[in-house]
């Protein structure tokens, strides 16, 4: 069979029905990844998914289920754990650390039959708006292979718009779901903190990042938190599982009537003009969609780089302390300034973190005291160079580094759930996010208004020419 350029969710039906086997599935994919010119994987465990192919075709064969994600070939981002595979992080400094066992989210997807194929490219633990490291060398954008699918799971963006796997999974502790898939047209949804667990073993992490996915339609992001979603006892700050399926409730919410407020810079960013008309567009098309009532009131959401940089400056230092300075010579200048920076780090910077981050929170909830819906740009520009570096020019205006992620970040720090949904594309041909933020926990919500626009303003599921 041919590469599956649908999403997962047919393919995962199919193959539960007998139309098709996980090992033709298993297969196509293999070539696909063999032909690939977007450097989106850093280890192919192919004898692995054949075995794990083979079992879900003998176990559909006998009459049984084999799980919603039932043979379906999907990526692990390399911050992740799978078990016998190697966990780099994107770093030199670990090529060659083997998990002993799976995580929590990879365990559950394979207890609904999902076949890992291997490990996706990420940025040198997971930092970096781009993906691109001394590791595994530089990932790029299938809709222009100049061009960056962002990052840090952008091994994943890149391998699903990329027709290389239907599925792949992703980590947000800054927007790092939210921009790839802005940048190469996909589902990026970065549910309420604590949705998905972290674990078993995680170590020390920054209390911003989230795990998920990033997906060719909202049926897929969906059924994504049905099979990995719910509490478990490692993460003390996971949440219960919902009693009514994500994917069986799509389309429930009442959306018309609900206030939304659109500001495509959050009253902080840089956005290009290029971006901000598209997203204007898209969100319009979305209100005339549902029916949201438009509001018009100020939204401003406190400047936040420098806060969410020291947020994951201890994480950082944690992993590294070890290493360094021996191993400075191994790092991305991304990684190895941040590490220069350690030793400055003091309790006063941990407290204003803090602080900041419950102001962060109060002027969410003020936020969301006038409004039920926040539309807003992805990203503040469209895809830059593969390489990098991050852009420190937006159109004709000068930004910081931290700019790229000033539409993203407050979700994090807050704790609030966001998705992005593709807006269409650039004059230059590539995509842009249209961002939608609501209150923690409504989730469903923002699968809903989701839906809406796939409905409303369909989009390619993978890039012109895929699998690329």
């Amino acid at each position: 069979m041919k590469v599956w350029l649908d999403d997962a969710c047919s393919l995962a039906d199919a193959i539960r029905r007998g139309e098709v086997r996980s090992a033709d599935a298993v297969e196509a994919s293999l070539a696909a990844i063999e032909a690939s010119k977007v450097n989106a994987l850093v280890t192919l465990d192919a004898e692995g998914a054949r075995k794990s192919a083979a079992a879900i075709d003998e176990r559909i064969k006998g009459g049984e289920d084999a799980g919603l994600f039932a043979g379906v070939p999907l990526l692990v981002k390399d911050v992740e754990d799978v078990a016998g595979l190697p966990t780099s992080h994107g770093s030199l400094v670990f090529k060659d650390a083997i998990a002993e066992a799976d995580c929590t989210s990879v365990a559950r997807l394979r207890a609904a039959g999902a076949v890992i194929l291997g490990k996706s490219a990420t940025s040198e633990f997971g930092f970096v708006a781009y993906t691109s490291t001394k590791v595994h060398g530089t990932t790029r954008n299938p809709w222009n292979l100049e061009r960056t699918p962002a990052g840090s799971s952008g091994g994943s963006a890149a391998a699903v718009a990329g027709g290389l796997v239907p599925l792949g999974t992703g980590g947000d502790g800054g927007g790092s779901i939210r921009l790839p898939a802005s940048y190469t047209g996909l589902v990026g949804m970065k549910g309420t903190y604590g949705r998905i667990p972290r674990g078993p073993r995680t170590g020390y992490g920054m209390l911003a990042a989230v795990k998920g996915t990033v997906a060719r339609s909202v049926r897929d992001a969906a059924r994504w938190y049905d099979v990995t979603a719910g509490y478990d006892p490692r993460d003390a700050f996971s949440l219960p599982r919902r009693e009514e399926g994500w994917e069986a409730s799509l389309g429930s919410c009442d959306l018309r009537g609900l206030r939304v407020a659109f500001s495509a810079n959050l009253g902080n960013a840089i956005v290009h003009p290029e971006v901000e008309r598209l997203v204007t567009r898209a969100a319009d098309v979305l209100i005339e969609a549902t029916g949201l009532s438009r509001v018009d009131i100020d939204v401003k959401v406190p400047e936040n780089g420098i806060a969410w940089a020291r947020s994951g400056l201890p994480s950082l230092l944690a992993d590294l302390e070890e290493y360094w300075p021996e191993c400075k010579e191994d790092l991305t200048m991304e990684i190895a300034f941040a590490m220069e920076a350690a030793p400055m780090y003091r309790a006063k910077h941990g407290a204003a973190v803090e602080k900041f981050r419950v102001e962060m929170s109060e002027a969410m909830a003020d936020l969301f005291e006038e409004t039920d819906v926040v539309l807003c740009a992805t990203s503040p520009m469209e895809p830059f160079a593969a390489e990098g570096p991050m852009p420190y020019q937006v159109g004709e205006v000068a930004v910081s580094p931290y700019n790229a992620g000033a539409l993203t970040i407050p979700a994090n720090l807050a704790g609030y759930p966001a998705i992005s949904i593709p807006a269409g594309l650039s004059e230059s041909g590539l995509p842009i996010g249209l961002q939608a933020y609501t209150r923690r926990h409504d989730d469903a919500l923002l699968l809903d208004l989701a839906l809406a626009m796939e409905k409303a303003q369909p989009w390619p599921l993978v890039a012109p020419g895929a699998p690329v």
